[in-house]
């Protein structure tokens, strides 16, 4: 669908999500969650706020570092794989970036975005076959740069988060979705579909427990006080909680070994296997916090049951062909 004067789509929903809101602001519904009074206190930061350097914040943090790593660790390698699967989608779309220059640039202007106070890091734009279809460019990328340089400059980032409510966002969040789950299929070989549901559950694993927390949270509770780590209880908060720890290792590991058992790659199913049991024994994976002391034991051992049989058919196993596949794929 084409707009007036080729107005994106994007911006559309926007301004009508936003119009929607205050609407119903008006009419004391609030739906949004916005206010006048909230907009009017976000405009006291307005005015001019130059980057300066700010080394003795970054090296004062090293004191924190046993601290910090808990979290970095994990938080680097989701950060490295998802700007890999990134690329990876934008050449699935038909645009193919060098990865190593990629990455490179996500780490360098990172660092100096770190110099400079800021504690948010860079990351590869996600959805790329979204943006695309959105009519989105190169110049798409750097006025998005520009723009949001010149909203932290001016303090006027603030005032927008006031004026523009979160659900106005959500339908253009959504579209990408779609088309990134959409592409899942659609570009990988049609045997791999049964590894891309395993590889999601995690992610639905994650996202249901942290529903229960946030509903017993409100309700000043917990998992504890709820009874839900009892052996009785009929919600499977336990079980969510070990499958849905480092939900995004745990997708792609499983997601693996499975894609290699479809191949008849026994051998290869067997060693990503042992990688998970390795992961999953110091904390990395199934696991909220790293440490030996944390991880699952009884998770990791599975994994090296699952590398011994995988190992054993790979070498005694009568494998037959994988099944074909009729789906030509990137």
């Amino acid at each position: 669908m084409q707009y007036f004067k080729g107005i994106p789509a994007g911006l559309v929903a926007l301004i009508v999500g936003t119009l929607i809101a205050w609407g119903s602001t008006t009419l004391g519904l609030n739906y949004g969650g916005l206010s006048g009074k909230a907009l009017g206190d976000s405009l006291s930061t307005l005015g001019f706020s130059a980057p300066v350097p700010e080394f003795m914040h970054v090296f004062n943090g090293f004191k924190y570092l046993g601290i910090i790593l808990v979290t970095a660790i994990p938080f680097g390698i989701y950060d490295l794989v998802e700007a890999m699967d990134n690329v990876e989608s934008a050449s699935a779309a038909g645009d193919s970036f060098p990865t190593t220059r990629v990455l490179t640039a996500d780490g360098v202007i990172s660092l100096i975005g770190c110099l400079l106070g800021n504690p948010f890091i860079n990351a590869i734009y996600i959805g790329h076959p979204g943006w695309k279809a959105m009519g989105g460019r190169l110049g798409y990328s750097a006025a998005t740069g520009v723009m949001v340089l010149l909203l932290c400059w001016f303090g006027i980032l603030a005032t927008v988060t006031a004026l523009v409510p979160v659900i106005a966002i959500l339908p253009i969040l959504l579209y990408i979705g779609m088309l990134i789950g959409s592409q899942a299929f659609q570009e990988s070989p049609s045997r791999h579909a049964p590894a891309i549901i395993l590889a999601l559950v995690p992610q639905i694993a994650a996202w249901g427990k942290t529903q229960i927390d946030n509903t017993l949270n409100a309700a000043g509770s917990d998992a504890v006080k709820a009874g839900l780590l009892e052996p009785g209880s009929n919600v499977l908060y336990h079980g969510m909680s070990i499958l849905g720890g480092g939900a995004t290792l745990v997708g792609i590991m499983i997601g693996s070994i499975t894609v290699f058992i479809i191949d008849r790659k026994f051998s290869m199913a067997a060693a990503f296997s042992a990688v998970a049991a390795v992961l999953t024994f110091f904390g990395l994976m199934h696991s909220e916090a790293i440490g030996v002391t944390e991880s699952p034991w009884g998770v990791a051992a599975s994994y090296l049951v699952i590398a011994v049989m995988l190992l054993a058919m790979g070498k005694f196993a009568k494998v037959t062909p994988p099944p074909a596949d009729g789906h030509s794929h990137a």
